[in-house]
């Protein structure tokens, strides 16, 4: 155990990316919870994460000693730092900022992504507002959780701790008197969606320790729900993922039409990769795309999507984006991409395997930045020039924000 006090005064210089801040002690730098850069905070040191031989530490705040002009009071009150750090939940670490600060800060972050991993010339874009209004209420899937002794809430920041609260600010209306009428159950999970018709769906989850053995009785098939995009209907599995911001899906479906509008070929097959159930293979549909593969390693969202564009020339195909790409004809080719991979990104080989299909653009849609700047590096490795980029707040009060970018050869 470290000898440092469990207490520390420190000022903030920084954001880091996953939505804590940064400090510096005695050379040493310290992640802070709940700070805003220019403040100067009492902290509390976490002990599972301090210790000489540690290269950093992880801090909670305690004490606001010099407040930043950009602090506000929390949106979500069980999460204010006037709350011990253990009670506070997670899921708003940026709650305490104002909103416009907010989007600054993200902005920052993705210009350090960029500046560390994309090389150098890459200007990060302004992130975009998406609602007016104080960014609440926008949630339409949230996860809580049943403890042992019963208690449902979401869990405690960077904790498995459930914390009972009373409010759910950035869940839909409808969500939040779902989640707070929620009885207690058996431990596990509760996901609560509010798919297009409006009708809120709970689904409990148990823990992967209870859940049936192979070979017991089976779960019944998940319910399937509809989202709207514009005039098109999207069949999805209730539980099944598609985006949690209401307007998500419409403002990133138009970023992608808007990039790649002229940059399809009728003539070429168009590439939809991480698929999901068919959003962006519809927009290569409305851009003049007559030959489309979707590609998404879900089969039950495959399957989804096969439904969704049935009238469109898709073929929607259940591998993983790697071993597709792989598998593809050494002469193999294509007109437009989406990419839309996981927070993990899409990786060397993926980056790699699309480099040696030469397609005439991608657009590459990304939840993480750092992954997101490490493949634009190797993008640009390669010899593509990134053209457009254009940063959306679709997840007010979290760290999460989405950007869309344009690749060309």
């Amino acid at each position: 155990m470290t000898s440092s006090p469990a207490l520390l005064d420190l000022d903030i210089t920084g954001i880091a990316h996953g939505g804590t801040f940064i400090a510096r002690h005695e050379g040493r730098v310290v992640f802070v919870s709940d700070a805003i850069p220019g403040e100067r905070v009492r902290v509390r040191l976490s002990e599972d994460s301090t210790g000489e031989s540690k290269s950093f530490w992880r801090a909670e705040t305690v004490e606001v000693l010099e407040a930043s002009p950009h602090r506000r009071p929390h949106i979500w009150a069980e999460a204010d730092v006037s709350r011990a750090p253990e009670s506070r939940p997670g899921g708003a670490d940026l709650g305490h900022i104002d909103l416009e600060h907010q989007r600054v800060l993200k902005r920052q972050v993705l210009t350090e992504a960029l500046d560390r991993f994309a090389g150098p010339g890459l200007e990060a874009p302004e992130i975009e507002a998406v609602e007016s209004g104080d960014g609440t209420g926008w949630r339409t899937r949230v996860t809580l959780h049943v403890d042992d002794d019963g208690n449902v809430g979401p869990y405690a920041a960077r904790s498995h701790r459930v914390i009972p609260v009373r409010s759910h600010p950035l869940a839909r209306p409808a969500i939040e008197k779902a989640a707070l009428a929620l009885a207690s159950g058996e431990p596990g999970s509760v996901d609560l969606i509010e798919p297009g018709d409006g009708e809120v769906r709970v689904i409990r989850r148990q823990r992967l320790d209870e859940r049936p053995a192979r070979g017991q009785a089976r779960r019944p098939a998940p319910e399937v729900v509809y989202e709207q995009v514009g005039d098109r209907r999207f069949q999805v599995d209730a539980g099944g993922f598609w985006q949690v911001h209401a307007r998500a899906a419409s403002v990133l479906d138009g970023a992608v039409y808007g990039i790649l509008d002229g940059h399809v070929d009728p003539e070429k097959t168009h590439l939809d990769l991480y698929g999901g159930v068919g959003l962006f293979a519809a927009s290569l549909a409305d851009l003049g795309a007559t030959d489309i593969v979707t590609v998404e390693s879900s089969r039950r969202a495959t399957a989804h999507a096969a439904q969704n564009l049935a009238p469109l020339a898709v073929s929607a195909v259940t591998a993983r984006v790697d071993r597709y790409l792989a598998g593809l004809p050494a002469n193999a080719s294509a007109g437009a991409v989406v990419l839309d991979p996981p927070r993990a990104g899409a990786g060397r080989a993926v980056v790699d395997s699309l480099h040696a299909l030469a397609p005439d653009a991608i657009a590459y849609v990304a939840c993480d930045p750092v992954a997101l700047a490490r493949d634009l590096g190797t993008f640009r490795g390669h010899g593509w020039t990134v053209t457009t980029l254009r940063g959306f707040d679709l997840f007010p009060h979290s760290h999460h924000f989405e950007v869309v970018a344009l690749l060309t050869r």
